[in-house]
């Protein structure tokens, strides 16, 4: 635990706080299964995908991190609670390490290095290779597209038992693929890639659960790839509630020195 919250500083606290998020509850259900319709239209499962988007208030409980760049891999279980729309709060085993972002801010600070950063998400859009904010974040980990399907068109196909959905014109600067589960439209991978920049994002759902009358990620793996850099992000949710009282103690403490990136 103590090798791994003194080796994770800057980028690695940051890849955390980036994927910090979720939602399940106790009597969690995991699904599978459905059998995709070949006749569907693009516009049909994208209108299904949106008719099945989470709609929880706020969440809290556990959740296990684990983190390789193809050089050294770690693992960490922390406290987590959020309000959907306004807040993502995690912590660490005796609060060493505590994160707290919101539309407009990232911060984090680390006990164990004396150190704190507070600014915005302009470094979070540098490493994961796209503009990043609050909502992509929410989207990205509760099984939503990253981007509106809704603002282009889509062609479709069918995929290792899912619909495959590309757009129709692809953008010169970026690329995106989407899969799409058939049992209840939420995203089964999605990527984002800049060929000339030699990125990649890319998130894999593994599964999904039922969680009163809502659909949401159990476990996701995220791979951030640029140039021949690999980063690997497996989350696995444990414990956690639905729309329950929670609260977001944070405070950078005094005498910390301020991280700059």
């Amino acid at each position: 635990m103590m090798k791994f919250l003194s080796m994770m500083k800057i980028k690695y606290a940051l890849l955390v706080v980036a994927v910090v998020f979720m939602a399940s509850c106790k009597s969690a259900k995991v699904i599978s299964g459905g059998t995709v319709d070949a006749k569907l239209s693009s516009k049909s499962v994208i209108k299904a995908h949106y008719q099945n988007e989470a709609g929880f208030k706020t969440l809290a409980g556990r959740v296990k991190i684990a983190y390789s760049d193809g050089e050294s891999s770690q693992s960490v279980s922390v406290s987590l609670r959020m309000e959907k729309d306004k807040a993502i709060w995690m912590s660490a085993p005796l609060g060493i390490v505590k994160a707290y972002i919101t539309p407009d801010r990232v911060s984090f600070y680390n006990k164990l290095e004396n150190e704190y950063f507070d600014g915005d998400f302009s470094y979070l859009s540098k490493l994961l290779g796209t503009e990043v904010d609050f909502s992509i974040l929410q989207n990205l980990l509760t099984g939503q597209a990253i981007v509106d399907l809704r603002l282009e068109k889509y062609d479709i196909g069918i995929s290792e038992d899912t619909y495959r959905l590309t757009p129709k014109q692809q953008g010169t600067l970026y690329k995106t693929l989407f899969q799409l589960e058939p049992k209840n439209y939420k995203m089964a991978m999605q990527q984002l890639s800049q060929p000339q920049e030699k990125r990649l994002l890319e998130i894999v759902y593994k599964n999904y659960q039922s969680i009163d009358k809502e659909v949401l990620p159990n476990e996701i793996i995220v791979r951030a790839i640029s140039k021949d850099k690999v980063n690997n992000i497996d989350l696995e949710f444990k414990s956690l509630e639905l729309n329950g009282t929670v609260n977001f103690p944070y405070s950078i403490p005094k005498g910390f020195n301020e991280i700059e990136l």
